[in-house]
């Protein structure tokens, strides 16, 4: 199985400038000395390694993490018999991590087939492929330790296959396969004092990785789709109190009103089991799901409400998105921010250019914008909407940024 597999797995490394701070090499508490410094950035060269897969040898495609190939200007890729192309971006996603290459240059390449990775259980053999800490081509062997891993704040979208297949620096990019050779996950990270292996590691399950390259080879980018609900992880004790005797589940607490999930008839209280036809161990699980299959395409949803199941076939909506331009319009200090809706409602700062007014402010990627003054912030519109009509030339933004409440003024 190896000898047919090792070939489409490639190292890939990388050369670029990013920019920095020039207060990047000085500890935190010192900063406050050199104000000056903390007015600009520079750019700063930089080399990286990583790993990657070969996943359609016609068109020369190889898909890797988007961290892996941020800010290069050079990609290099080599293939396990010593060759050595060039490629190119087609497009990236640091939402989900990932990034798809093409070879400009090609010829006999080995592709890997894309398994169903809903089909994996907690047990499975599993088989990781990469190039950790630029050794070169390594394979290392384990087993499925967990499914369905969420809220780990690695990406922004999660829903992470575990592996104790020894997974190190290097390997991100890099194939995790079964015993058939088929590609079951793309590994992006793993947990361990400085980077070591202590045997949990991450990868981006195969179904996902299909999704968002489908959509980066249709249109360049992915085109995240919306549910329009919010909600929480499903206890055994909310769902004993609604009648509901399973594990797994996504509860909601709310339907966003004329969003795709209120348009099918999804209501509040709802328990969701599965999309379309497979169940669901959790609402991150969802999230990630509905964010990658994309927006216009339909899912059917299983739902459990008042003790009865049903079938729901929902439309997803399109993620709202303000580019910095548009959103200069809402306030000045706001230039230089992304803003796009939230999956769980309010408005998420997407990104933020560290020379802008935003930045400025205190704005940092990842952001979720849930209230202005008084008033509830739900999506884009909302937003807007409070902005315009608030009082005075002060309004307060109300934040929400990992697990804290924070509030920034603008004006």
């Amino acid at each position: 199985m190896l000898k047919n597999v090792i070939p489409a797995v490639v190292n890939i490394s990388v050369k670029g400038k990013k920019d920095v701070s020039p207060m990047f090499n000085i500890p935190k508490e010192f900063r406050f000395m050199f104000p000056d410094l903390d007015r600009g950035t520079r750019q700063r060269e930089f080399q990286a390694l990583g790993s990657g897969v070969i996943i359609d040898s016609k068109k020369g495609y190889v898909v890797t993490n988007h961290h892996v190939i941020e800010d290069a200007d050079e990609i290099r890729i080599a293939l396990s018999d010593g060759r050595e192309f060039d490629a190119k971006k087609i497009g990236s996603d640091p939402h989900t991590d990932l990034a798809l290459l093409q070879l400009k240059k090609f010829d006999n390449l080995t592709a890997l087939k894309l398994a169903d990775s809903d089909e994996l259980e907690v047990g499975d053999f599993a088989i990781a492929i990469g190039n950790p800490f630029g050794l070169g081509q390594t394979v290392t062997s384990g087993i499925v330790s967990a499914l369905g891993r969420t809220g780990l704040n690695i990406e922004n979208i999660e829903n992470f296959i575990q592996t104790d297949a020894a997974i190190n620096s290097g390997n991100s990019g890099g194939a995790l396969v079964n015993l058939k050779g088929e590609l079951i996950g793309i590994n992006t990270a793993i947990l361990g004092p400085n980077g070591g292996n202590i045997g949990i590691g991450f990868s981006i399950p195969s179904n996902m990785v299909k999704t968002v390259v489908d959509q980066i080879q249709k249109y360049g980018e992915v085109r995240r789709g919306q549910l329009g609900v919010t909600g929480t992880e499903l206890t055994s004790e909310l769902a004993k109190n609604f009648g509901y005797d399973h594990n797994g589940g996504a509860f909601v607490n709310e339907v966003l009103k004329g969003g795709a999930a209120d348009k099918a008839g999804v209501k509040s209280g709802d328990i969701i089991t599965s999309v379309n036809g497979k169940r669901i161990s959790s609402f991150g699980e969802l999230r990630a799901k509905i964010a990658t299959i994309g927006a216009g395409n339909k899912v059917t949803l299983g739902i459990f409400r008042d003790g009865k199941t049903m079938e729901l076939t929902v439309t997803l909506a399109d993620v709202q998105e303000m580019q910095s331009d548009e959103v200069s319009s809402l306030s000045e200090s706001l230039n230089g921010a992304t803003l796009a809706n939230a999956d769980e409602g309010g408005v998420e700062v997407q990104s933020v250019d560290p020379r802008s007014p935003a930045a400025a402010l205190g704005l940092k990627k990842g952001d979720i914008i849930t209230g202005v003054n008084r008033d509830e912030v739900k999506d884009i519109a909302s937003l807007k909407k409070s902005l315009s009509s608030a009082k005075g030339n002060i309004s307060a933004l109300r934040i929400s940024r990992d697990d804290s409440v924070i509030y920034i003024t603008i004006r």
